[in-house]
């Protein structure tokens, strides 16, 4: 048969689709597949706080954490590390206000070697004219993320744009935000 992998009917205004795969090789027909599937939400089932609900597949399960966001904004993250001069560990999470309380993401979580550059970009939903808090741990290579820690926030508006540049030892950090309407 020929056509289309898949078929979608939407009956829920949001729908979520995954697939996700354990790397097995150089060629994608070797990978294991984990997940793959589609959930739908629509605002009278979704809380407004968040919520974990577990994907399972064929070689494993993944946590997926949903909450409703009311006049939401998409908040476009660009983290970009450059000018290393040392190796470092770096973790950043962005704090944002869902459900009446903050809520932590986790976004970045690594090693950065020596002479490199990384360019990551994060995607999250965030409530229009809130204040995303983003929170920057580095640490010496080897060590724990503890040895110094950064704070800078962003106004989620719509078509908003915002640039933090962080000067450290280790090297130059520079996050942006971009913010575009999301219909949910």
């Amino acid at each position: 048969m020929t056509g289309p992998k898949r078929g979608i009917t939407m009956t829920s205004p949001v729908l979520v689709e995954y697939d996700m795969r354990i790397k097995e090789g150089e060629q994608e027909e070797y990978d294991l597949q984990l997940i793959d599937g589609a959930t739908d939400f629509c605002e009278v089932t979704t809380p407004s706080h968040p919520f974990t609900s577990q994907i399972n597949g064929d070689c494993g399960a993944v946590d997926i954490t949903l909450a409703h966001v009311v006049n939401a904004v998409e908040a476009t993250i660009d983290v970009i590390v450059s000018e290393v001069r040392s190796g470092f560990n770096l973790s950043l999470g962005s704090y944002v206000f869902v459900g009446g309380s903050y809520q932590g993401i986790e976004l970045l979580r690594d090693i950065i070697g020596e002479s490199c550059v990384i360019t990551r970009r994060y995607v999250i939903a965030v409530e229009m004219d809130s204040w995303m808090h983003l929170k920057l741990m580095v640490g010496r290579e080897g060590s724990k993320y503890d040895d110094l820690e950064r704070h800078c926030r962003f106004k989620a508006n719509l078509h908003g744009y915002a640039h933090r540049q962080i000067l450290l030892e280790h090297a130059s950090i520079s996050l942006k935000n971009a913010g575009q309407v999301v219909k949910l």
